[in-house]
């Protein structure tokens, strides 16, 4: 039986600390996810159309094993911006990488896509991202909101306002999982058109609702259901970051990020399609000294889905209304 942290967010991970910032406006916004010392980093990409920067550092084979922050950001491409309003902070505090006496932060980040939500997208010359980029990093702490929030803010999955969810999971042997997730999918997170969520067997207590599956599965759960309207072509993406204080290096911190990627399997219908730019990365902290091995190596992988499945769920869970939503809110299927 696995159980949440204190705060049920990543944060619980020792080292990590998240900040957001968003533009109600905009309706689309950034988190930033801190590492308190650098991280061992990895990343797996299952979508057919992502939005990155920085991934390749993090493939094991290369030389920079460790980070100092991860983004995820709205805006498409343009919210690759945010990254440099992060590394633009982490300068000022003298974090980064040491090249003979420069100091250059490493942050790799990841978009969705959320221009066609009901914002406003009219920013003039340059987009908000990087100053959005900044205030995040400002913000960063232990606590933090989710729903919409940071990244979340925007976002959208078939048939209900997205957001930005986070879980974390303490191991038997004391190692602390922990999932951010920023939930913007072409899929559906709930069975069909009601308000059970396709994660629910891995609910911890009530904490998206307690509702379990229906008894009987409708027809209607392996439809696919329409976005917006038949037709929508807007933009998908779910991006998220696992983090850990296990002890893991590059190759094995590539294989928890592709473990995690399970979660993504287990809560949306259908996931890592071509139009979604699925994405998660990995973060190791260290901080507890354990390595998982043998049997418990494969209860350490299988608790990075299914805390990434309940991430996934809290995110549309706790989404909120705002003026020119574009779907309803997980609450309102409720009633």
């Amino acid at each position: 039986m696995f159980n949440s942290g204190p705060r049920n967010l990543i944060s619980d991970v020792a080292g990590i600390r998240v900040g957001n910032a968003a533009d109600g406006r905009l309706k689309s916004g950034v988190t930033v996810v801190l590492c308190e010392a650098p991280a061992v980093g990895g990343v797996q990409v299952l979508g057919g159309a992502p939005g990155t920067r920085e991934t390749d550092l993090l493939e094991p084979h290369n030389s920079v094993e460790a980070v100092n922050a991860v983004v995820l950001s709205g805006g498409s491409a343009f919210g690759l911006d945010a990254a440099s309003g992060v590394q633009a902070g982490l300068r000022e505090m003298g974090v980064g990488y040491a090249v003979r006496g420069d100091r250059i932060p490493i942050v790799p980040a990841a978009i969705l896509f959320d221009l066609q939500n009901g914002g406003r997208k009219d920013w003039g010359r340059y987009p908000p991202y990087r100053e959005l980029g900044y205030e995040a990093l400002q913000a960063a702490s232990a606590d933090f909101g989710i729903g919409t929030a940071g990244a979340g803010t925007g976002a959208l999955t078939a048939g209900l306002k997205g957001g930005l969810g986070s879980a974390s999971t303490v191991l038997p042997d004391g190692i602390t999982l922990g999932a951010l997730v920023a939930v913007n999918a072409a899929g559906s997170v709930t069975v069909a058109d009601g308000p059970h969520f396709w994660a629910s067997p891995f609910e911890i207590g009530e904490e998206f609702g307690g509702l379990g599956y229906p008894s009987p599965l409708p027809r209607e759960a392996r439809q696919i259901m329409p976005k917006v309207a038949d037709g929508w072509q807007g933009g998908n993406t779910t991006i998220g970051v696992i983090a850990t204080d296990a002890a893991l290096g590059a190759a094995a911190a590539k294989r928890l990020a592709i473990a995690a990627h399970d979660g993504f399997a287990r809560s949306i219908w259908p996931t890592h399609t071509p139009v979604d730019g699925d994405l998660i990365f990995s973060l190791a902290t260290g901080r507890s000294g354990i390595a998982p091995s043998g049997p418990a190596a494969v209860g350490f992988h299988a608790a990075a889905g299914a805390t990434m499945a309940r991430a996934i769920a809290r995110a549309v869970f706790a989404a909120s209304a705002a003026a020119g939503d574009l779907l309803p809110i997980w609450a309102s299927r409720r009633r």
